[in-house]
């Protein structure tokens, strides 16, 4: 052997050992983060297991950046400041629901989401209404409007949202607009560029310049929301895209939007606000924001904003409490199903309560790893006595719980890791018997495009099947 191969087999000797050294390090910072068991595991066999990949793999995706204060606390106080004034003179007065009160108080006291009871609530279940409510409403505009969404598509959908907001622009109305920078990858910089011309104040969210180098990539805004002139706002699952409105390769895409008039607005109002200074780094407030609303009580309705930045799991705590709560019944729509540890059993208990739990998710999902992990999922709720509905009218992308008539949820956050740990999320949660009822009705007709996943055709799966879904399952906490 020569001295150069010596060399050689020494440099990747050594590297090698490097390599270990700081993979086993790394392995032991994760384990001290004290993070939820499950995760750790998954994120030390990634680590230890997929030499140097798994590493890179880790700092882009596996960093967690929760205790990182990424916002101005003080700045924060400013944008919510208004809101609170405005929400605080009529708290006292709501008449809140005996058994939802704690959950009430709890949604207050961890993500500042105050209770309003005049509101106006109307439920939007297809893209094509949604399109063409949003245009509508956007026409009415008088003083400003707020977007955002995780994706907006250069497409015949996204030209038609486009040119009504350049359309009040050139009016003189005060327009911004929030895209998630990774859910628009696939569109160009130049549909955007065309809006800024326009007049229209337009922002990327945390943007990503070097994505297998950077960690920014697995935090992302997720959410899907519209505020007019403070008064009228838009909240739930769709994005700016064609599909929703004329379908995919399965068929149409099933999802639920909230047109919400009334005091709910400032909440949504806020979440925006705060976002869009997380992007552009200027404060924006006033009056004008939040104006005086004039509607008769309505709704009991709390909106409610999570991130992966602050103290507490907004969503994740939140939908296990609220689910804790439940009597009679729940149903869920959900895209992806891989639960928390915290959620999964509190759905498992209510099951084998003899609660009348069901759960509606696609046949197909959009993304076949995914798939997999939550078909292990069914699996343990369908064993528990619930009963699963595999939609196969299209794709079902709506997040939407509803319970017992009285309680119920839309937004953008789905029954996954990824929602409640990673993303910037925001729903709407909803005190009221009339629009539960609503929402159960959509539920119950989206169940004629199902069929039941019973628990012995799922223990006749293959044994490749069952490995495959077990395999994606021990990843499902960094999907």
């Amino acid at each position: 052997m020569t001295t150069e191969m010596m060399t050689i087999w020494d440099l990747l000797r050594y590297s090698y050992l490097l390599y270990m050294a700081v993979a086993i390090l790394t392995a032991l910072s994760v384990v001290m983060n004290n993070r939820i068991p499950i995760k750790t595991i998954a994120w030390v066999m990634v680590i230890l297991a997929i030499p140097y990949l798994g590493l890179l793999i880790y700092f882009v995706f596996g960093r967690d950046h929760r205790k990182r204060r990424l916002i101005n606390k003080q700045s924060l106080t400013q944008i919510q400041k208004k809101s609170l004034l405005m929400h605080s003179h009529s708290i006292g007065g709501l008449e809140i629901p005996k058994r939802y009160r704690r959950l009430v108080s709890f949604f207050k006291n961890i993500a500042d989401a105050y209770p309003s009871d005049k509101n106006e609530i109307e439920i939007i279940s297809s893209g094509k209404d949604f399109f063409e409510r949003l245009i509508e409403e956007i026409e009415k505009a008088q003083d400003h409007i707020h977007v955002q969404f995780y994706i907006f598509m250069d497409d015949e959908t996204g030209h038609k949202v486009r040119e009504a907001l350049m359309a009040k622009a050139r009016e003189g109305i005060d327009i911004r607009l929030l895209y998630d920078d990774v859910g628009c990858w696939s569109t160009k910089e130049e549909f955007f560029e065309e809006m800024r011309c326009a007049g229209i104040f337009v922002k990327s969210f945390l943007k990503v310049r070097f994505p297998m180098f950077s960690s920014k990539l697995n935090y992302r805004n997720h959410r899907k929301l519209v505020v007019i002139d403070g008064k009228t706002a838009f909240i739930g699952g769709i994005n700016v895209a064609d599909r929703y409105v004329t379908g995919g390769e399965w068929g149409r895409w099933r999802d639920i939007m909230l047109c919400v008039r009334g005091e709910a607005v400032y909440g949504m109002q806020t979440s925006f606000l705060v976002d869009w200074y997380f992007a552009d780094r200027s404060l924006v407030s006033g009056a004008r924001y939040y104006p005086k609303i004039d509607i008769v009580p309505g709704p009991l309705a709390q909106v409610v904003a999570s991130n992966p930045i602050g103290d507490w799991r907004e969503m994740l705590q939140g939908m296990s409490y609220a689910i804790s709560y439940t009597e009679n019944y729940l149903y869920i729509q959900t895209p992806y199903f891989m639960p928390s540890d915290y959620v999964l059993t509190a759905i498992l208990n209510l099951a084998l309560a003899g609660v009348d739990v069901r759960i509606m998710v696609p046949e197909h999902s959009d993304n076949k790893i995914v798939e997999l992990a939550s078909r292990s999922y069914l699996g343990d709720v369908v064993y528990a006595g619930a009963k699963v509905y595999l939609y196969r009218g299209g794709f079902i992308h709506s997040k939407m719980l509803v319970c017992d008539d009285a309680l119920s949820s839309v937004g953008s956050a789905n029954i996954d890791f990824r929602s409640f740990e990673c993303n910037f999320e925001i729903n709407t949660f909803i005190y009221d018997e009339g629009t539960a009822k609503k929402l159960k009705a959509i539920f119950m007709d989206d169940m004629r495009n199902c069929y039941q996943l019973t628990y012995k055709a799922y223990k006749e799966r293959t044994l490749w099947q069952r490995f495959k879904e077990s395999a994606a399952r021990v990843f499902s906490p960094i999907l």
